[in-house]
């Protein structure tokens, strides 16, 4: 299932009575809806366009056009995986050949990266660029698996010149988090966005004045609705038992681009710095007396 239609199945339980009316008629009919006016899918639903509007920022949507602009790009790409008989997410098998394996990881990776780059919002992607060339300061937080993504986007940063910190225990993160101020920016990924840890970190780092950007699965969660920019990742298909490795592949995916915009964005400041690292990794790792 498409990444915004997986989300909508699986948040509606959440919304009031009118939204999720909404949301089931968008789920029955999406191909119909890329088509309809606010007006007519309000009425459809029994329901005002005021309240399609809220139902379109629940899901962090610009609105209503948004919502249809999105709709349109998935079901394509939907029909197009259908005609080419891709595969969708798929599972742990017992006693699965190497090759299955194989197959089965390069699918539910590519697979990964299709869905989160559908979601990718432009003008959302470039502020967060912009923020984060203009920090002071780079707070990164995640636990688990998201620490291992904090840390990637923590050495890419360091490499540049870009004053971070990356914290994988929860105390050094309110620590560091305290610390900071309106100059600063605190990068939150959760896969869930509703990690503890993490929820607390950046609390404390707005409560300190940081502009806060996040990085979660696709939908309604606690710790996007903190942030001043979310971004988000596919959410994954129902079952997988080893998600967390196409979630992290999807995060690394938006961590690498953030990191890419910022050096075009910045060209003629970081682009020397990341060659300087470059060559001074390379020449203090000669072998001493070699030639």
């Amino acid at each position: 299932m498409a990444p915004i239609l997986y989300a909508l199945a699986q948040e509606k339980e959440k919304l009031s009575q009118q939204e999720r009316r909404i949301a089931d008629f968008i789920l029955s009919s999406p191909a119909e809806v890329v088509h309809m006016g606010i007006k007519e899918l309000a009425e459809q639903c029994g329901t005002s366009p005021a309240t399609v509007t809220r139902f379109c920022k629940v899901f962090h949507l610009k609105g209503y056009p948004d919502l249809k602009v999105k709709l349109s790009a998935e079901i394509a790409h939907t029909e197009m995986q259908e005609r080419s008989q891709a595969s969708s997410y798929q599972d742990i098998v017992a006693n699965n050949p190497l090759s299955k394996i194989v197959e089965a990881m390069e699918a539910n990776h590519l697979t990964s990266i299709r869905d989160t780059t559908s979601l990718l919002d432009m003008d959302r992607l470039s502020e967060a660029i912009t923020l984060l060339c203009k920090a002071q300061r780079i707070d990164l937080y995640g636990v688990a698996t998201s620490s291992v993504v904090a840390l990637d986007f923590y050495q890419k940063l360091i490499r540049i010149g870009k004053n971070c910190t990356a914290f994988a225990d929860p105390h050094m993160q309110i620590t560091s988090a305290s610390t900071l101020t309106d100059r600063d920016v605190a990068v939150a990924i959760s896969y869930s966005g509703e990690t503890e840890e993490t929820l607390n970190a950046l609390a404390c780092a707005k409560d300190s004045g940081a502009q806060a950007i996040t990085l979660t699965s696709y939908g309604s969660n606690t710790l996007a609705s903190m942030a001043d920019i979310p971004l988000f990742v596919s959410s994954l298909e129902e079952g997988m038992r080893r998600g967390d490795m196409a979630s992290r592949v999807a995060q690394l995916h938006i961590i690498d681009i953030l990191f890419m915009g910022m050096n075009s964005e910045q060209f003629g400041q970081y682009v020397p710095k990341l060659e300087q690292s470059y060559q001074n990794v390379r020449n203090y790792r000669k072998p001493k007396g070699g030639h």
